[in-house]
């Protein structure tokens, strides 16, 4: 199992140093959270930011709000990153649930689900040339078929999305529930006459290091997690050993890649968690 460190969103001028840190520490992936109406770096230019202060790693969005974006630029700003990274990108897509990033990108919250399928059908094509044949929207990825789509979502339909679109699915359940929604993209997998299955992607919230360094992402994560109205939700794991068993556990249930998401500011984390690991 691969593990991945998912970058805090609070600083994006040092970015480029967490990035690089991570990559000598033997991450495989670095992750970007998309939201629209909130204090965060738009991801995909931030991870082309990353892209050019690095080598290796990979660069994945976690997940990018799709429907809040016209599809034909996405599709050449993903194709551009990725031909530019060497097929370095991965993009995490979902379709988000919260009402100021729709209000703000005068997308319904009611229509998220359909905008979801267009665009993942119309990316497909973009990134094959079939789309517009006569003036083709380019550059053409350097992933045959495009950047790798990985799913992510908790209802029925996006489940279903994973084997129409998908290359992969990223589950950020509790692993207590966690086996039921893998079990059902397994099922709908194999029911599509798609190959091997799909690559499996979780993902936990981490902390480590100075007591106040653990306090800042707690605080961070509460404040954006404030909408559930639930106390305590994405609390991050902070002790050593539980964060060991967490991840064997998660070797177990047989991710193929977790990712680590650390909201405090430290990078000095990320030896840390390394270490850990």
């Amino acid at each position: 199992m691969e593990i991945g460190l998912g970058l805090p969103v609070s600083d994006p001028a040092r970015l480029p140093e967490w990035a690089r840190r991570a990559e000598a520490a033997g991450f495989a992936t670095v992750a970007l959270l998309d939201r629209l109406a909130y204090d965060n770096p738009e991801p995909l230019v931030a991870l082309a930011t990353l892209a050019g202060a690095t080598t290796r790693i990979r660069l994945q969005t976690e997940v990018l709000l799709a429907p809040l974006r016209a599809t034909a630029l996405l599709a050449k700003q993903a194709a551009t990153l990725d031909r530019m990274s060497g097929g370095r990108l991965r993009l995490g897509v979902g379709i988000g649930g919260r009402d100021d990033d729709h209000a703000a990108a005068g997308v319904p919250l009611d229509r998220r689900g359909a905008i979801m399928d267009r665009t993942l059908t119309d990316l497909a094509a973009i990134w094959s040339g079939s789309a517009y044949p006569l003036a083709p929207i380019g550059p053409s990825p350097v992933t045959p078929g495009g950047p790798p789509l990985l799913v992510g979502g908790f209802a029925p339909p996006a489940l279903a999305r994973v084997a129409r679109h998908g290359a992969g699915f990223l589950c950020a359940a509790p692993l207590g529930w966690a086996g039921g929604l893998v079990r059902t993209v397994h099922e709908q997998w194999a029911a599509a006459g798609r190959p091997g299955r799909p690559r499996l992607v979780c993902q936990v919230n981490a902390a480590a290091g100075s007591p106040e360094s653990v306090a800042r992402a707690r605080s961070a994560i509460a404040a954006y997690y404030a909408f559930t109205g639930r106390e305590g939700w994405g609390e991050p794991i902070a002790d050593a050993n539980e964060l060991a068993d967490t991840v064997a556990a998660y070797r177990d249930f047989g991710a193929d890649e977790l990712v680590l998401y650390c909201w405090g500011d430290d990078p000095d984390q990320i030896e840390l968690l390394a270490s850990l690991l």
